[in-house]
C-alpha cells in the first residue's frame, strides 16, 4: 500500500511539472513549403498573424519544447512567431514566466525579414553556469541566459569553455555574415527529431545552433550584457 501511494505521488508530480503545448487559436491557415520558423519583432506589422500556441508547464528539454512548438506552426503554415506577453489588469505586460507563456504564430514573405548580419549569438544551458573567454575575456552566463558579440569583419574570435578538457573554436566573420549561434554545454544536447529546431555542429561542449531554434531560445533566455 505504502508503495502504491509513492507510485501515485510521482506519477501526479510529473504530471504536473510537465510541460504542454497547445495551439490555442486559429486565425487562418496558410499553404508555403518553408521549414525555418524565425523569430519576428518589427516585421509583425506587416505579417499574418495565423494563430497563437501557449505552452504550460516548464522543461529543462528545450530542444523538446521547440519541437512541439514547431509541429504546431507547421500545422497552421506559420514560418514566424513572436511572444505574446500576458497582460495584467492594467494593460501592462507581465512578466515573462517559463512556465508558462504564449507565442503569436505568423506567415510572412521571406524578402519582409529584417537583415541579421554580423552577431554571434552564446546561450548558456539552462541548468548551470557557463564560463567561456572570448578572446581572453573572461565572462560567466547564468542558466538560461546568452549574450550578444558584435563582430568586426575579417577580425578573428576565439571562444573557449575555459575547461582541461573544453573546446575552442575561432570564427572569423565576413562582411554581410549571417549571425552565427552557438550552446556553451557541460553535457551533451539531444537533437530533436523534427531536422529543422536541432543541432547541426558539435564540437566538444561548443554546439552550433540551427537558427530557428536559436531564436527560440532568444525569445524565453534572457539576454545578459554585450560583448565586445
Amino acid at each position: 500500500m505504502k508503495n502504491l501511494g509513492i507510485i501515485i505521488f510521482v506519477f501526479f508530480v510529473q504530471f504536473f511539472s510537465a510541460q504542454n503545448v497547445y495551439l490555442t487559436k486559429v486565425e487562418k491557415t496558410y499553404e508555403n513549403t518553408d521549414k525555418f520558423l524565425y523569430r519576428i519583432d518589427e516585421e509583425a506589422k506587416q505579417a499574418e498573424l495565423l494563430g497563437e500556441v501557449e505552452v504550460q508547464g516548464f522543461s529543462k528539454d528545450d530542444a523538446e519544447v521547440f519541437s512541439l512548438i514547431y509541429k504546431k506552426a507547421k500545422e497552421i503554415g506559420a514560418n514566424a512567431f513572436s511572444l505574446k506577453p500576458f497582460e495584467n489588469i492594467d494593460g501592462t505586460s507581465q512578466t515573462f514566466n517559463p512556465s508558462n507563456y504564449k507565442l503569436a504564430l505568423y506567415y510572412i514573405s521571406k524578402e519582409k525579414f529584417l537583415n541579421q548580419k554580423g552577431n554571434i549569438y552564446l546561450f548558456a544551458s539552462s541548468d548551470k553556469d557557463q564560463k567561456i573567454s572570448i578572446n581572453k575575456k573572461d565572462y560567466t552566463l547564468s542558466p538560461r541566459s546568452y549574450t550578444i558579440v558584435k563582430t568586426v569583419p575579417g577580425e578573428v574570435y576565439a571562444i573557449s569553455t575555459k575547461k582541461l578538457l573544453g573546446s575552442t573554436i575561432k570564427l572569423q566573420p565576413k562582411a554581410e555574415e549571417e549571425n552565427q549561434y552557438f550552446q556553451i554545454s557541460a553535457t551533451k544536447i539531444k537533437s530533436d527529431q523534427t531536422g529543422v529546431g536541432g543541432l547541426n555542429l558539435k564540437s566538444g561542449d561548443i554546439i552550433g545552433l540551427e537558427k530557428s531554434y536559436a531564436e527560440f531560445l532568444s525569445t524565453i533566455y534572457n539576454k545578459e550584457k554585450q560583448s565586445n
